[in-house]
């Protein structure tokens, strides 16, 4: 899992309230267990005018030319500034993996369904929650400037703005750790790696015939 330390980066607003699984990466697209290759499929149903099927050749498709992130400004942004409860409905990794995969490493909301936010943290996407009026005036103010970019300080735990405005955030404390260290649940198990191979070696000469195969 990729680390998360600080970002200073290009923030792209999304003034929607309630957006689900299904439209960050629709059903028809969970067609593989791969973390990678779903970003094209990120935010389909909106992003394209024509419906999609799996493997398709993004380059044959009609993107829709008012959805926030086909506009060139917006090209290459990793903040994703949005409304309440975002990402709620199904409970779904491929939301988290789509928009990793097309370059998101934050999104900032008033708030986050429970399993995705859960989901964000083990793939090393940071869900920042802030106010919602500072959500609002944060998006407002990334439409009204070209090339608003965001710094984000995890260990600060702030998000500092280009005119040097400087917003706190909570986060679990377990959870920033395994974000600044880049650890998911197989890194954390890891850590424990010699242990784990003294206890099959013990265990293997105290009871052999466990490990007898047929």
């Amino acid at each position: 899992m990729k680390a998360f330390t600080q970002i200073k980066a290009l923030a792209a607003p999304m003034h929607r309230s309630n957006i689900d699984t299904d439209a960050i990466i629709p059903k028809q697209f969970l067609k593989s267990i791969k973390r990678s290759g779903f970003g094209v499929n990120l935010f389909d149903a909106w992003r394209y005018l024509d419906e999609g099927f799996p493997g398709q050749d993004p380059n044959s498709r009609q993107p829709n030319p008012e959805f926030v992130l086909n506009q060139a400004r917006y090209a290459g942004a990793q903040v994703l500034i949005s409304g309440d409860n975002f990402g709620c409905g199904s409970s779904r990794e491929h939301a988290v993996w789509a928009l990793d995969d097309y370059g998101f490493r934050s999104v900032i909301a008033p708030s986050f369904a429970d399993i995705f936010h859960n989901n964000a943290f083990k793939s090393g996407l940071l869900p920042i929650v802030l106010p919602a009026d500072v959500c609002a005036k944060l998006a407002e103010d990334c439409e009204n400037t070209e090339g608003y970019r965001l710094d984000i300080n995890l260990q600060a735990k702030t998000v500092t703005t280009p005119d040097g405005e400087v917003h706190s955030f909570d986060v679990d404390e377990f959870r920033r750790d395994c974000l600044l260290n880049g650890l998911d649940d197989i890194g954390l198990t890891l850590q424990k790696r010699n242990r784990i191979e003294n206890y099959e070696s013990t265990r293997r000469t105290a009871a052999p015939w466990l490990f007898n195969s047929q």
